[in-house]
């Protein structure tokens, strides 16, 4: 397959292990202080990654300077995320957080454009602002929900987009695994200071069950995260970001009982339609 039909694979896979994750941090139910579940979450990833890089053998700290520099601005950025993120997400509906959020495919593929030169015809454009619409008739956010935490989440996507150019601009010498790494280490350092101003409180099974599941999970999104940047053309893999709002239906319908209603059903079919048409076009353009 070519790399842009392979980083759309790993961007759906990226976007499946997040939503997955976040269903498990859910069905906690508010049970653990956020610091917390999340600092705990991430000292198992750290864990978990240390085991199979021994396995596999592929963490390296040999990187260039060069790299360094770009992981050490893609890890800030992670944390600027985790940040802006949890705070929009505490004091704003969830359907304005996640509105805002899905300026991410704009965002990132635009930037890629302007900053590293990535190529981004008017087609790719185009089936990027249609996807967009049918994430805003899935969401539906309304105007009066806009305020000062909106900010905090346009802060998010803007931490997010760095993060992605830092990882599409490092070179492939740079270990995935590494870079990895990284990532589930800032986070726990982050989440564990902030955990030291909480009251904590103790694990039953059932939470230790679903911490672990998350652990495991969120290592796979780091992982595809990072290699979903190092693979295609970044104006062509940046719409299947769409696909963790059709994953979140499907898993709201199963697990929690929430079955969407006709515009939500419409906008989730103009998502899917809208990804296709993008991978039709890049099959078209292979075989030319």
């Amino acid at each position: 397959m070519s790399p842009n039909t392979f980083g759309a694979l790993l961007m759906m896979a990226s976007m499946a292990c997040f939503t997955f994750n976040d269903v498990l941090i859910k069905l906690t139910d508010g049970a653990i202080p956020l610091g917390q579940l999340l600092f705990v979450r991430g000292a198992l990833s750290v864990a978990l990654i240390l085991l199979c890089a021994r396995w596999l053998g592929r963490i390296s700290l040999r990187v260039s300077a060069r790299d360094w520099v770009r992981i050490g601005i893609r890890s800030m950025s992670e944390i600027g995320a985790a940040y802006f993120f949890l705070s929009a997400l505490l004091n704003m509906p969830i359907a304005n957080v996640t509105a805002i959020l899905q300026a991410l495919p704009l965002t990132v593929a635009v930037a890629a454009a302007v900053v590293l030169g990535e190529p981004l015809g008017w087609r790719r454009m185009v089936a990027i602002s249609v996807g967009f619409v049918g994430v805003l008739l899935i969401v539906r956010p309304g105007a009066e929900g806009f305020s000062v935490w909106s900010l905090y989440a346009l802060g998010a996507v803007a931490c997010v987009t760095v993060r992605d150019l830092a990882t599409r601009s490092l070179s492939p010498a740079a270990p995935t695994m590494t870079v990895t790494l990284m990532a589930a280490l800032t986070i726990t350092v982050f989440f564990g200071l902030v955990s030291v101003t909480e009251p904590w409180v103790p694990f039953t099974p059932r939470l230790t069950a679903l911490i672990v599941g998350a652990s495991v999970l969120i290592i796979g999104a780091y992982w595809f995260s990072v290699q979903v940047m190092r693979q295609g053309d970044i104006g062509f893999v940046a719409p299947f970001r769409y696909t963790g709002l059709v994953f979140a239906l499907i898993l709201g319908l199963f697990v929690f009982g929430d079955w969407p209603d006709q515009l939500t059903l419409l906008g989730a079919g103009i998502v899917v339609a809208t990804g296709l048409f993008t991978l039709y076009r890049e099959r078209q353009i292979s075989r030319r």
